[in-house]
């Protein structure tokens, strides 16, 4: 596809620094965004990479309208710009506490937190604006990781600052065994720069973005393996209802194309353990 001029929010931001590399180098011209996504002016493009967002799930309980406000009011101001193609940034959270340990695009949104219910209504307005003939396309995120995260609440970024010193200890509820699954951040920002490229106009499709199904116990392997060093832990007692094995079916993403480059464990606990080391 010939070069876009693309507004990216966010664009200064852990997942968007990438976003914008992955679209600079296919050949589209960036756009940052500037300014609040609620006021801010939104220039002219031929397409949006809607990244920014409030983002902390505990936080969203104590500030739920917060939440709704910058998330849902945010992506429909940018919606109203006229953008003729626009990418979301989601999350798995839409999902909620699933039944089974696999999950489709198709299964049903059950979200628990005000969080990933302003994502699930972000959704919402974008796939009935696809309808008006905005090509439309929603990345479901799982667990990234790697390129130099400074997110101390991801386990990965944790586990390589307790091995570094940096941080006393990781805590870890139940046994470790719950599995999630783990992309790098480079592998997502490519699956960003596919689905702006192939929406089509009056579609919204949903795709998840995992690559690398891993325990908490597997995590903490790789991190002592990749790095020398013992990762201090606390344990705490499990959460009640958590669900053991959260692992995205990405063949719907994979339909499109992409396959995951850098995202095997050791080489996101290796390029993690690089950034933490230069910092």
């Amino acid at each position: 596809m010939s070069g876009m001029r693309v507004l990216v929010t966010g664009s200064r931001g852990y997942l968007g620094r990438r976003v914008v590399e992955q679209l600079t180098g296919a050949g589209h011209e960036v756009v940052p965004f500037a300014g609040d996504v609620r006021s801010a002016e939104v220039p002219a493009c031929d397409g949006v990479v809607h990244l920014a967002a409030l983002v902390r799930i505990r936080e969203s309980f104590n500030n739920p309208l917060d939440y709704y406000d910058v998330n849902l009011t945010g992506t429909l101001r940018l919606l109203r710009a006229g953008a003729p193609r626009f990418v979301l940034a989601s999350t798995a959270g839409v999902y909620g506490t699933p039944c089974g340990p696999v999950l489709a695009e198709d299964h049903p949104r059950v979200p628990t937190n005000p969080y990933a219910a302003t994502k699930a209504a972000a959704e919402d307005a974008l796939t009935w604006t696809a309808r008006t003939g905005v090509a439309g396309a929603v990345l479901r995120l799982f667990n990234i990781a790697g390129g130099g995260d400074r997110d101390d609440t991801r386990l990965v970024t944790r586990a390589c600052g307790v091995a570094a010193g940096r941080v006393p200890s990781l805590e870890v509820y139940g046994d470790g065994t719950a599995v999630r699954d783990f992309v790098h951040v480079r592998d997502a920002a490519r699956a960003f720069v596919l689905a702006l490229e192939t929406a089509e106009p009056g579609r919204c499709e949903a795709y998840n973005v995992g690559a690398t199904p891993a325990s908490v116990n597997d995590v903490l392997a790789a991190v002592e393996r990749g790095t020398g060093n013992p990762v201090e832990v606390v344990r705490r007692p499990a959460h009640p209802g958590e669900t053991r094995e959260l692992r995205a079916d990405t063949a719907k993403l994979r339909g499109l194309g992409w396959e995951p480059r850098e995202s095997g464990l050791a080489e996101i606990v290796a390029d993690q353990w690089a950034a933490e080391r230069r910092h």
